[in-house]
């Protein structure tokens, strides 16, 4: 065999394939959202998922989408993309790239900005017709940060665990 390689995956598919590996760490029986924070190096920084906070049980804290708050889950829930910023223990997040399951919202927009990341790769997008990610779009461009939906290559990744 002569050279390397040609069919590893790209650096797209590892980091978004991070994001999702992540969001099955989700208990949220509704929403499973990922993130992944890397570097402009390609490094991994940070991960997170959506769910309640730390010394928070998820036995105790309803995961109900319907009901009035305080008996939903909205009031209670951290997002993937916060999750992973507060994650982070390194320093600056200046200049990171952000990959991430699904659009982020109007409150992790703000917190995406503040960090400093500056790409947002993003696989869904369906609360596009929103207000929170119609704020968020509006947010984002405004501060200059990059965002793109991640391009799917249907290549078929297995893990055996």
């Amino acid at each position: 065999m002569d050279g390397k390689r040609q069919d590893y995956i790209t650096w797209d598919e590892y980091f978004m394939g991070v994001a999702m590996l992540s969001s099955m760490r989700s208990k949220d029986p509704n929403t499973q959202v990922g993130a992944c924070i890397v570097s402009k190096d390609n490094k991994i920084l940070s991960m997170g998922y959506n769910g309640f906070p730390r010394g928070c049980s998820d036995d105790e804290f309803p995961w109900a989408r319907d009901g009035a708050p305080p008996d939903n889950k909205y009031l209670y829930s951290t997002h993937s993309e916060l999750n992973a910023i507060l994650n982070y223990r390194g320093g600056s997040l200046e200049g990171a790239k952000l990959y991430v399951s699904l659009f982020p919202c109007n409150e992790c927009a703000k917190a995406i900005i503040q960090a400093g990341i500056k790409t947002v790769v993003y696989d869904s997008d369906k609360y596009a017709g929103t207000p929170e990610v119609i704020a968020s779009k509006r947010m984002l461009d405004a501060a200059g940060v990059r965002y793109y939906r991640y391009q799917h290559t249907n290549r078929a990744v297995c893990l055996n665990l």
